[in-house]
């Protein structure tokens, strides 16, 4: 409703300033005023004083932004061993359009006061000048053969993995669904069992083939763990729409695309405990702990529970508008040392033992007896590999 009322002042606002601007023109009528449609010289030359006012509000908002926000990173610190060859190639980029914008937009407004409309001055109109023609093409077709070249390298060089580097990697699965992530880790062999929305029911809610014998050490976490210095190869799969798989620290996106598996991959170099510790991220939590300790001082007097303090993690996020809750769909990342990873691995449930587990306690609970804790018991039959044999027929 108080938008509505906004909306409607606003609209009456300029149908009133639109009415005293008529009023005003027809006061005019029979004045002396000059009221031809056809600019003189006078209003060229303010229009040409204009445009000068207007490139130093571009320069001097420039210098302002520089001065005052050069310090905030744009994409922060960066945790994996690409991120570098990223940055420089965003900087690279950066730097080239403000220095085409600097030079182009001087030159539009001061061409906009020199060639302005006086008396006397004719126009100087030529078909064409190959020499010009020539300069204005090739050199912004170079610059853009560069950084497009640039850019395939390093790509390259971020999603080309040898078949040394496959053996050696960690290969985890990130699994979109609107509004959340759950990765799989490929268990002891290190492969990814088969998975398909048509296996989907109950504790497997990632549709994972439970006949495959790939899938019988596979296991699923809400909370993605990843060891320094390992390189990791990321599968990722979608059940309902496009999502997107970023995360901002590691210089990585992908898309997740419902209906087939895309695949992305880098090294991490950082662990959360040392990216903790960098200075900027310090004063960033500082900055941001500041305006919660502020604003829960006004919660706490209106008798609502304080904000918690932040604290840094890194982040798998959603990049794509997904849907409603497309704002809140993250998940944790953990960079553990080698040692903590290992130690986080340990005595982990897999999908199957999970789903059998389920099976047991439903089978229990309509005997009506209590579920036992012992989820070695009696196997149960398991109808996802009478489902996935029929499918297999």
């Amino acid at each position: 409703m108080t938008t509505l009322m906004v909306l409607i002042v606003v609209v009456l606002l300029a149908v009133a300033l639109w009415q005293l601007t008529k009023i005003f023109d027809l006061t005019q009528v029979g004045g002396n005023s000059d009221t031809t449609q056809i600019a003189n010289e006078n209003d060229n030359k303010v229009n040409g004083y204009l445009m000068f006012g207007f490139l130093g509000f571009i320069y001097l908002t420039t210098l302002y932004c520089l001065w005052n926000y050069s310090s905030f990173p744009l994409l922060g610190d960066s945790a994996s061993a690409h991120g570098p060859e990223v940055d420089n190639l965003m900087t690279i980029t950066l730097v080239l359009i403000f220095f085409v914008q600097t030079i182009t937009q001087a030159l539009l407004h001061y061409f906009a006061f020199k060639y302005r409309g006086r008396k006397g001055q004719k126009a100087l109109y030529f078909a064409d000048n190959n020499k010009l023609e020539f300069v204005w093409s090739i050199i912004p077709a170079v610059v853009l053969a560069g950084l497009i070249l640039y850019g395939l390298y390093a790509w390259t060089n971020i999603m080309f993995v040898s078949d040394k580097d496959k053996d050696d990697a960690i290969v985890i699965e990130l699994y979109a669904q609107q509004f959340k992530w759950e990765a799989r880790y490929a268990g002891a062999d290190n492969v990814l069992g088969k998975a398909n929305v048509r296996y989907i029911e109950g504790v497997n809610n990632l549709g994972v083939d439970l006949a495959d014998p790939n899938a019988q050490d596979d296991f699923s976490s809400s909370e993605l763990h990843i060891p320094q210095g390992k390189r990791v190869i990321f599968k990722m799969r979608s059940q309902d729409v496009l999502h997107s798989a970023y995360m901002p620290h590691f210089r990585a996106q992908m898309n997740c695309v419902p209906g087939m598996v895309t695949q992305f991959t880098f090294i991490p170099t950082v662990t959360t405990a040392e990216m903790r510790e960098r200075p900027s991220i310090v004063a960033k939590v500082a900055g941001i702990n500041a305006i919660r300790a502020q604003k829960s001082t006004a919660l706490v007097a209106s008798g609502q529970p304080a904000l918690d303090p932040y604290t840094f993690d890194y982040l798998l996020l959603c990049n794509k508008i997904c849907g409603a809750s497309h704002y809140n769909m993250q998940m944790k990342i953990v960079v553990d040392t080698p040692e903590e990873y290992k130690a986080w691995l340990k005595d982990k449930e897999t999908i199957v033992q999970a789903v059998k587990k389920a099976a047991t306690e439903a089978k229990a609970t309509e005997a009506g007896a209590t579920p036992s804790k012992d989820t070695t018991a009696a196997p149960v039959k398991d109808t996802t590999v009478v489902a996935s044999a029929e499918v297999k027929k």
